[in-house]
Order: structure tokens, then C-alpha cells, then sequence
């Protein structure tokens, strides 16, 4: 008798998650290398045998299939991918700036050890001299800047070089790499801009960028957000617009259950 309710119940529970995917996709516009996502559904429905094939089972004894039919009980949120295309890359005046162009992350020493991969690029020095990114993340492998360094070199396979106390020769201090997965959407957010790898992501390849695949490393740049504002915007009028459609359906199933309840008096 409800289950009109229960299916609209389960559209603006899923809208709701969509609205939410879209602020998040929205509030990170301007964050250095952030992936954005969708919210993909998915249908529900059962199946039913109609009153009459059984009726017609039970007078006939007959073992032919009986006609079935689907009720749609509703919609809801199969998975939540991001999208990792390209963002674009911003010039920056930071030697501690890179951008990775194509394809790998950058991976990162999370403080159990274990590595976490990212496109942020926003580098700097901690207070002993290592390259982290804004949140202390160590590079992996770890990169120590000597004291008295006064000029970086990154090069695009990812050899840094540093030169020191205003020297015109440079000495290589460490190498970026890089890792990328067979299956991107199967990596997992942890927070801090960083994902983690499952068993859905399959295990990393590493390798050194521009070789094999991978992208190159560009100093003095930084990939940006791939939100598109616009295209988010519209997403959330079309939302909104779905949510309150649902909404009206609910008001006018209540309207017959009233009838209803009035003709029973």
C-alpha cells in the first residue's frame, strides 16, 4: 500500500547523495590536483507473478512459466568514481612546484609507513630539509634538501638537483617517481587530497617519469582542480528540479491515500 512512498523515499535519498557529490566536487574547485566525482545509480526492482498466471496455475496444474511482472522499487547509489582526466596546469614563481603531465601520481610515506599517491604537487621543505606536501607528507622515496641550498633544479624525468650556497654547479639530492594502476577508479580517498590502493586498483607499477608510459614532471607549475563550474552548476539545478518532481509525487500519492481514507467513512 506504502511502497509508492518507499520508491520516492529512495529517489530523494539518492538525490540528496548527488547534491553532496556535487558541493564536494564544487568546495574543491581551487584545490591543487583534485580528482572530481559522480554518483552513479543503479535501479531496483523485483519481480512478481501477476494474479492471474497463478490462478491460472492452480486450476491447471500446468508447469508452463507463468508471466512475471516488475514493480520498480526505487534507485540508489551503485558507486561514487572519480574522474581523473588531465586538470589544467597553472604557472607558478615556486621551484617546489610540480605538476605531473599525463599519466602517475606522485607517492607520498603516510606516518604508518604505508604509501599513499596523489596529484597534488605543492611541495616544500619541512625543518629537516625534506620535501613534503602541505599536510607533511614525505616523498617516497624520502628527498633531503642539504643546508644552505639556494636553487632547485627539478628536471621532467624527475632528477632534483640542488646547488648550494649560491654555487653555479648543481648536485643531484634525489629522483621523483611515479606510480599508476590498472584500474584508477579502484583507488580509495583516505583524505588530505591522497588516495590509497586496493585490491580493486590492482598493486602500483612505479617507474620514473616519461619512460614507460608515465607523465613528466614540471617544475614551477601545479595541475589544478578538474572541476568545471559550470558543468557542476548544472548538474544541480537538473537535481534539484528531479528532487522536487519526487516531492510532488509524494504530495499527490497523499492526496489519494486521503481520498481513500475518506471514502472508507
Amino acid at each position: 500500500m506504502f511502497q509508492p512512498l518507499y520508491v520516492a523515499a529512495t529517489g530523494l535519498s539518492a538525490m540528496e547523495d548527488e547534491i553532496l557529490n556535487i558541493t564536494d566536487n564544487l568546495a574543491n574547485a581551487k584545490t591543487v590536483g583534485f580528482k572530481k566525482g559522480r554518483a552513479e545509480m543503479e535501479s531496483l526492482f523485483y519481480i512478481e507473478k501477476s494474479f492471474k498466471d497463478m490462478l491460472y496455475e492452480a486450476m491447471s496444474g500446468s508447469d508452463t512459466p507463468p508471466v512475471t511482472v516488475e514493480y520498480g522499487t526505487g534507485v540508489r547509489v551503485a558507486s561514487t568514481p572519480r574522474d581523473f582526466s588531465q586538470g589544467g596546469i597553472e604557472t607558478t614563481n615556486n621551484p617546489l612546484d610540480i605538476a605531473v603531465k599525463g599519466n602517475g601520481f606522485l607517492i607520498f610515506q603516510m606516518p604508518d609507513g604505508t604509501a599513499a599517491y596523489g596529484r597534488a604537487g605543492n611541495l616544500h621543505l619541512d625543518n629537516d630539509g625534506n620535501l613534503v606536501d602541505p599536510n607533511g607528507h614525505k616523498l617516497d622515496p624520502g628527498i633531503v634538501f642539504p643546508d644552505g641550498t639556494t636553487s632547485v633544479v627539478i628536471q621532467q624525468d624527475g632528477i632534483i638537483q640542488a646547488a648550494i650556497n649560491n654555487e653555479t654547479t648543481f648536485t643531484e639530492v634525489g629522483q621523483i617517481n611515479l606510480a599508476r594502476f590498472t584500474n584508477n577508479g579502484g583507488l580509495k580517498s583516505i583524505g588530505q587530497n591522497l588516495l590509497q590502493a586496493t585490491e580493486s586498483s590492482g598493486d602500483p607499477y612505479i617507474g620514473v617519469p616519461g619512460e614507460d608510459g608515465f607523465g613528466s614532471i614540471n617544475q614551477f607549475a601545479l595541475e589544478q582542480s578538474n572541476v568545471d563550474v559550470i558543468t557542476e552548476m548544472m548538474r544541480m539545478v537538473m537535481v534539484q528540479r528531479v528532487f522536487d518532481t519526487v516531492t510532488k509525487a509524494v504530495q499527490s500519492y497523499e492526496g489519494m491515500l486521503t481520498s481513500i481514507d475518506r471514502m472508507k467513512q
